[in-house]
């Protein structure tokens, strides 16, 4: 090729440029004319927009709105389905640790009343160490129970009466 023809296709990309229009022989005053902004481009002609330029009824909207509700209600409900599986799986891992922990201080009381009961024997005879670790388990297991029989009776007056005074409540 030579530097001729190498001048005249340059000539022609500049020419073609939509970028630089002063290339394409258009007087530079027109290019930033109000004449040029004033009009827009007509949408049928315009090379980005769709094809077809149409206006939604207001039938389709609202049934494309209903899609849009049904789709968020669809979505919703495998969130919370999701969410309660999880909550399932973390309450039943929290009901095993529990369990445990019941067991392993049932075991410890257990064994403080063995060594109660082995700290006590020099004392007071075996029998006399094991009436007085017994006796105050047993006391103590009372009193709980008459504590927990309080509370069960506030909780049944609630239910029973719903004027229930609600200071008596916290005592």
């Amino acid at each position: 090729m030579t530097d001729q023809e190498r001048k005249g296709t340059a000539t022609a990309e500049f020419e073609s440029d939509p970028v630089r229009p002063e290339r394409t022989g258009q007087p530079a005053s027109s290019i930033g004319s109000r004449d040029a902004m004033a009009t827009p481009p007509d949408p049928a002609q315009d090379e980005l927009s769709p094809e077809p330029h149409f206006e939604e009824t207001l039938v389709e909207e609202i049934s494309n709105l209903a899609d849009d509700g049904m789709n968020y209600a669809r979505a919703e409900v495998a969130f919370q389905k999701t969410r309660a599986a999880l909550a399932g799986k973390s309450a039943g891992m929290a009901a095993v640790f529990l369990i445990v922990a019941l067991v392993t201080f049932h075991i410890a009381l257990l064994a403080f009343a063995v060594g109660m009961v082995m700290a006590l024997a020099p004392l007071v005879t075996i029998w006399g160490a094991i009436a007085i670790v017994v006796g105050v388990l047993l006391l103590i297991t009372v009193w709980l129970a008459l504590k927990a029989k309080r509370q069960a009776d506030k909780i049944s007056a609630l239910f029973a009466n719903p004027e229930a005074d609600a200071a008596g409540v916290g005592q």
